[in-house]
């Protein structure tokens, strides 16, 4: 017999493959479990139960059928289950809170919810222990509540659903994209127009799958459909060895009007001005002035630790009294303080 297994990505399970031979036995399932010692017969049982096994691509239903010898038989291990997070006292600055949602103004560094790699310290699990148990469970064990996400080392405000029904409502105002979004990003460059809408799809990159990219076929489906919409409100000295007027940095406010993955992330390093910090998408680009505080400006951009991108104003319609809310983060210090010295350009 002939065994395989390998991982798919697409849908976060474990698929496994053998070929029965004469030698296979009078049960699938007793099979299964001694071809594969970490799994139980019990759980075998479960999962052909589920219909996650196959026979030359047909459903096996029946533990006790006869394998087939000859026959490839597929069995899908789904992901195992997340772990419930749990409550953590991480202090919150929290700007609205009512007992539909709650706002937070979020820290640079905090993670939205568990995950690989960020299983403590997320914003979850500090709700978690700000809410109790009023949290949503719409988002699923390990993210409840969530509706929206912003990057880990992104800042800036979310709403969080803390019961089922305002869940719902917040994601059908997501879905429309029925709400206003503003962002403020410091970009290495700027972009050739102070504004401009940018309108294309973006799809996960075949190079890198941890990135996004702009779709370059435009009778394409692949991808999302993704609108970015933005305005420089400043621009910092000149960019060295480019022709002049060519600004070393800008300052520009970013409206979504989508709400893809990495968007104003992918749709900046599109237009050759990536976010400053950005390890993904802005790794091949240098900060590039001239002028007697370009050092110093250097240095600056070089130390900050992050991708320069602020959630600024976040407006909605509560989903569940119809009051218009709108709320506002100044730029963080951090920010700020680069800002500083690029302004010396």
């Amino acid at each position: 017999m002939s065994t395989s297994e390998e991982f798919d990505e697409a849908e976060s399970c474990e698929i496994r493959t053998a070929v029965a031979d004469e030698a296979a036995g009078d049960r699938v399932d007793a099979w299964l479990a001694k071809l594969w010692p970490d799994l139980s017969r019990s759980r075998v049982q479960g999962l052909i139960g589920a219909g996650k096994l196959s026979a030359d691509g047909q459903p096996v239903t029946q533990s006790k059928d006869k394998p087939r010898p000859g026959a490839v038989y597929e069995l899908v291990l789904p992901p195992p289950a997340p772990a419930a997070p749990q409550p953590e006292a991480i202090p919150l600055d929290v700007v609205f809170e009512d007992e539909h949602l709650v706002v937070v103004d979020k820290a640079a560094g905090m993670a939205m919810h568990p995950a690989p790699g960020s299983m403590r310290g997320t914003l979850v699990n500090a709700l978690l222990a700000h809410c109790g148990d009023s949290l949503s469970g719409i988002g699923g064990v390990a993210r409840p509540g969530v509706v929206h996400r912003i990057d880990k080392d992104t800042t800036g405000l979310v709403v969080v659903a803390k019961h089922d029904a305002a869940h719902r409502g917040l994601a059908a105002l997501f879905a429309r994209h029925d709400l206003e979004r503003v962002y403020y990003a410091v970009t290495r460059g700027a972009p050739r127009e102070r504004s401009a809408t940018i309108e294309n799809r973006l799809a996960r990159s075949n190079e890198d799958r941890r990135k996004y990219v702009v779709v370059r076929d435009p009778d394409s489906e692949a991808g999302k459909h993704a609108i970015t919409q933005y305005w420089t409100i400043e621009s910092y000295g000149q960019q060295a060895g480019a022709s002049a007027g060519r600004a070393a940095a800008a300052l520009l406010e970013c409206r979504l009007h989508t709400g893809r993955t990495h968007q104003i992330r992918a749709h900046l390093a599109h237009l050759g001005c990536p976010l400053v910090g950005d390890p993904l998408y802005g790794k091949q680009r240098a900060f590039k002035a001239e002028g007697p505080h370009a050092e110093e400006a250097a240095a600056a951009v070089a130390a900050f630790p992050r991708q320069a991108l602020h959630a600024a104003v976040l407006g909605f319609t509560h989903p569940i009294t119809g009051e218009e809310l709108r709320f506002e983060s100044k730029i963080p210090d951090d920010m700020a303080a680069m800002i500083d010295v690029l302004r010396r350009l």
